[in-house]
């Protein structure tokens, strides 16, 4: 399939990684910014081709894993109502709230729907006069351009039942956030494409600029990765700072500007809670108060539900590239598929996840 074979040809793939070995001088550790990007680095053992010098750390690119533990529990609140219709995409109904997930609160006999967009959220709303619809809303720019058209066609078409339980988040300000750490190991960024194919790339020439660190927007293919890590190389070892696009067969520095501008008319920038990170200033959407008659958290009041994350789940230190998976003590044991103690072992583009469905439990496994 084109775009697909072309960038999971072994012979490509052995020539970056000569390249990358040919120009690696010094120790560099770079992160990427997306759970597509982790499970293929570690599916097709990417950083085990890499020179020992080149570590890769594993960012908070999993939507489903940044998902504050509070939201979920609001989400099972709502869930929960017997005037509700609660809809979301599969991944959410296995994340644990403080108690539960969504699937016990649907085995508990509520009416909990998986969906596969948010438009069909809005046709049950439309079906359903007499019940309140509500779509979980999880996820980064990616997948908000969805979200604010069903909104935006909600309100267009008067339909009042239905709202959103928003947790979207923004991309640059958590690479801010992780960079002005000063326990940061991060010296160059590994950029999500599809992110990028939404918002463009402009918002990273001055993140790059200010903390001395290239990023390369990059694609989630082997050749993909590969030739991103060879250009963030390049830049580290020649002392050079930009931001480049590899990803350039979908990527463009505007990206997609209608897309853009039905997100700027539906949400507003909002301060946003990020799991096993905390509060990142202006790194999340809310609901525009034009459109609060389709913001779940009002409609229900459920604003104030505050919750604690588990002391044994380090993913927080995972997403800010301070540990790895198998850094966990109960990696594997306490928390596993079958049992997750935190979302990145649910959701299969989280890192912890990613680890166990490959096999990465040995010091062995280490980049």
């Amino acid at each position: 399939m084109k775009y697909i074979d072309e960038y999971r040809d072994a012979d490509a793939a052995k020539k970056y990684v000569e390249l990358i070995r040919k120009i690696t001088t010094r120790e560099w550790t770079m992160m990427e910014i997306c759970g597509g990007q982790t499970h293929a680095i570690v599916k097709f053992g990417i950083d085990h081709l890499l020179p020992k010098e080149i570590t890769l750390v594993h960012g908070p690119g999993c939507p489903v894993c940044v998902t504050p533990l509070e939201i979920i529990d609001k989400a099972i609140a709502i869930a929960g109502r017997s005037d509700v219709i609660f809809t979301s995409f599969g991944d959410m109904l296995r994340v644990p709230g403080s108690k539960k997930d969504l699937l016990t609160v649907k085995s508990e006999g509520g009416d909990v729907r998986i969906v596969y967009s948010p438009l069909d959220a809005v046709k049950l709303a439309r079906k359903n006069r007499t019940r309140k619809v509500v779509f979980f809303a999880v996820g980064f720019e990616t997948t908000a351009p969805a979200n604010a058209m069903a909104v935006w066609e909600a309100k267009k078409s008067g339909i009042r039942n239905f709202s959103i339980l928003s947790s979207h988040v923004l991309v640059p300000p958590a690479m801010e956030a992780i960079l002005s750490s000063p326990s940061s190991l991060v010296q160059a960024f590994l950029a999500a494409g599809h992110v990028c194919t939404v918002m463009g790339y402009e918002d990273y020439f001055p993140i790059a600029k200010k903390y001395r660190t290239p990023i390369v927007v990059t694609g989630f293919e082997p050749v993909d990765i590969l030739q991103g890590i060879y250009l963030a190389v390049k830049q580290l070892e020649g002392g050079r700072v930009d931001v480049e696009n590899q990803y350039a067969r979908a990527v463009r520095i505007e990206g997609n500007l209608p897309a853009r501008r039905l997100l700027t008319e539906v949400f507003e920038v909002i301060d946003r809670k990020w799991r096993g990170i905390g509060m990142i200033p202006q790194s999340g959407w809310g609901l525009r108060p034009e459109f609060a008659d389709h913001d779940a958290e009002r409609i229900f009041e459920v604003a104030d539900i505050e919750t604690q994350e588990c002391i044994d789940c380090v993913a927080g230190q995972i997403m800010q590239g301070l540990k790895k998976p198998i850094d966990c003590s109960v990696f594997g044991t306490g928390c596993n598929p079958e049992h997750p103690l935190g979302a990145p072992m649910v959701s299969s583009e989280g890192a912890c996840a990613v680890y166990f469905h490959y096999g990465r439990f040995r010091d062995a496994d280490r980049n």
